[in-house]
């Protein structure tokens, strides 16, 4: 191979995103005038609540538009800090333990990068957020990946946890709400699972970034709060994105202990700099107005709650679909393998023939399922419905 040509280890060996594909995919088509279903997209169709935008306005017009410390504007640290104490439970808890980053994908990566090197071993239980494996294999790790399906509700358990962990084993990976099951773990089969980490003395990220996004009465826990010794060993990760609809803001965030979080910010000082400052403080503003927070993520659930009852009962009406009932974020993870095609040639035909756009669940290590979004509009679940009804019958 010519020089002029060669790609590095990292760049050779990782996937792009599968979600993002499917969404440029069919944002593709509908430009071309086609009349596109898309279910693909994991954001929420709602626009950005007018009182952040208007603080970010704000900002720009007094000027905060120069670098900002890598870590976070410190006003914004404060407050999440004491966001995460009184909300979280994460007690004794210093600004300086929160870093604030460009995306909480990269509040992800830099989670892994400061706690494994070349050859340690991560769990990923599976079905698992695409970027997992590949953050893992970017920082020189072996993703280790720990399957529970629907049979399971989608969540592992301890003894699962307990055999894939190894000498080598650094960090294990836990997502509640998931994407892109949806499955919400209990209290209890949480402390199961983080028990086992401190047993054998590994950390735990755990991915907070749907927290709010909760139905069915369930409630969200954070393993940091379970106790002393749980905070010194896990890595909490969230962001703006999916509560407050900020996806294109890019503000994620890291809670650690302060060994590690200190380890972030030096990390982030090196690549990225500090998050967009503006942006920060229209997360700010989020923080600051707790009542109209409140209040906006309110109404964007209760427009999930009805789409998810409606997209729910649609696809358990298909013959050769099974669909669980999902308790958190904003996806259904149907399993389609009855229909007697792997997912990823479903998905591809799909698009083809009926123009519906599903995310097929092997880039999530689960080829029997696809992924479904509800972060779009009623006539779109509806029409997509009738169209899924309409291919899975032709395939039967």
């Amino acid at each position: 191979m010519s020089k002029a040509h060669y790609l590095s280890p990292w760049a050779s060996n990782i996937s792009p995103s599968p979600t993002l594909a499917v969404d440029a995919k069919a944002k593709a088509l509908a430009a071309a005038g086609e009349d596109v279903c898309g279910f693909g997209a994991g954001e929420p169709d709602f626009d950005t609540p007018e009182f952040i935008k208007e603080a970010c306005v704000k900002a720009l017009r007094e000027g905060k538009t120069k670098y900002a410390p890598a870590p976070g504007v410190p006003q914004l640290r404060s407050l999440l800090a004491e966001k995460y104490q009184k909300e979280n439970g994460i007690q004794g808890l210093e600004a300086s333990q929160v870093v604030v980053s460009p995306g909480g994908k990269f509040s992800c990566y830099l989670a892994i990068l400061s706690v494994i090197g070349p050859g340690d071993e991560v769990v990923i239980p599976a079905p698992y957020w695409v970027s997992y494996p590949e953050m893992v294999k970017l920082a020189g790790g072996v993703p280790k990946v720990v399957f529970a399906g629907q049979e399971a509700g989608f969540k592992i358990d301890p003894d699962q946890l307990r055999a894939a962990i190894t000498p080598k084993t650094r960090l294990v990976i836990l997502n509640s709400p998931s994407n892109p099951t949806g499955a919400v773990y209990s209290r209890a089969e949480l402390e199961a699972l983080v028990d086992v980490a401190l047993e054998k003395d590994v950390y735990v990220m755990s991915d907070e970034i749907y927290e709010y996004l909760l139905y069915d009465s369930v409630s969200h826990h954070s393993p940091a709060s379970f106790s002393k010794e749980a905070a010194e060993r896990v890595i909490t990760v969230s962001g703006f994105s999916k509560t407050f609809s900020m996806t294109g803001w890019r503000l994620g965030t890291l809670v650690a202990p302060a060994p590690i979080a200190k380890a972030v910010a030096a990390l982030q000082s090196q690549t990225s700099s500090n998050a967009t400052t503006f942006a920060q403080y229209g997360a700010i503003a989020a923080l600051e107005h707790a009542d109209q927070s409140r209040a906006a993520v309110g109404e964007m659930l209760t427009v999930f709650d009805r789409r998810r009852e409606k997209l729910l009962a649609g696809l358990q009406a298909i013959e050769g679909i099974e669909c669980a009932r999902a308790q958190g974020a904003f996806y259904l993870f149907p399993k389609i393998s009855g229909l007697g095609v792997d997912s990823d040639t479903f998905a591809t035909r799909l698009l083809e023939a009926e123009k519906v756009a599903v995310v097929p669940g092997a880039g999530f290590g689960a080829p029997d399922y696809m992924r479904l979004s509800y972060a779009t509009s009623d006539s779109v679940i509806e029409k997509g419905l009738a169209r899924l009804a309409r291919f899975c019958s032709a395939l039967a």
